[in-house]
């Protein structure tokens, strides 16, 4: 006999939970393990029941549900199905990539329609990972700037504000988020973190380091031509002669 599927329900509403996890007792072969009304929950559920479906939320609290999907490892990307109320925008985009959705209010017929194509991701996790990837990328491009950083620390999940951090600098496939009250680390690089920064906020001052503008307090010139940036936290960068021109244009003058 094969083992249910394991399945995850998040949405900020508890109706919606509800109604959810009541059509899920009508089919024999789902499980619900768990349930959560924001995104940091959410994480953390994955993480702790690696289930095989998430019905999950757009709009939430915390995260948002393409917030919680960009903090999934592909190791551990369940199938997704996302419920949404009106991010018409969204919507083309799941079109767009053959991702199932359900828009509220959404009936039974609707449902069933959405839990049997995510039965059938489950036989393709790979195909339904590459779609997920795209329809995330894409959406990226047309969403606002990184608000917060997402910090994974043991079994918790912080949420770092952006004007919290003072510098970013590459550590391998990872990158160390130096604040005031210490560092932080996470799986990202330098090059997609600066593309999803406002630069009016950050700039990139060495091919390794990002520096958040409102954190400087002085530079000072280098014999090389290369400068010290002194940070307001005590820190000293070095702002390469290659990243000049972009960090001065951050600035709005001359060096």
């Amino acid at each position: 006999m094969r083992s249910p599927l394991r399945v995850l329900v998040v949405d900020d509403e508890p109706a919606v939970r509800e109604g959810i996890q009541e059509y899920l007792s009508e089919e024999g072969d789902c499980e619900v393990v768990g349930e959560a009304g924001d995104g940091v929950k959410a994480l953390e559920a994955i993480r702790a029941h690696q289930p095989d479906i998430v019905f999950l939320d757009i709009q939430m609290p915390e995260l948002d549900g393409f917030e919680v999907v960009a903090e999934i490892s592909p190791e551990t990307m369940p199938v997704l199905v996302f419920v949404t109320a009106y991010e018409q925008y969204a919507i083309k985009a799941f079109d767009a990539h053959a991702i199932d959705y359900l828009l509220k209010p959404f009936d039974r017929d609707r449902f069933q329609r959405a839990l049997g194509r995510a039965r059938k991701e489950c036989k393709d996790r790979k195909g339904s990972l590459g779609r997920v990837e795209s329809l995330i990328e894409g959406i990226r491009k047309n969403r606002p700037f990184l608000e917060r950083f997402v910090v994974k620390d043991g079994h918790r999940i912080l949420l770092i504000p952006v004007d919290a951090v003072d510098s970013i600098e590459a550590a391998g496939n990872y990158v160390y988020l130096h604040c005031e009250t210490g560092q932080h680390l996470i799986r990202e690089s330098v090059g997609k973190l600066e593309a999803q920064l406002d630069p009016h906020q950050f700039t990139r001052v060495h091919r390794s380091t990002i520096v958040r503008i409102g954190a400087i307090a002085e530079l000072e010139r280098l014999g090389t031509g290369d400068h010290v940036i002194r940070l307001q936290s005590g820190r000293e960068l070095t702002l390469s002669r290659t990243y000049r021109k972009g960090f001065e244009q951050a600035l709005g003058r001359g060096l």
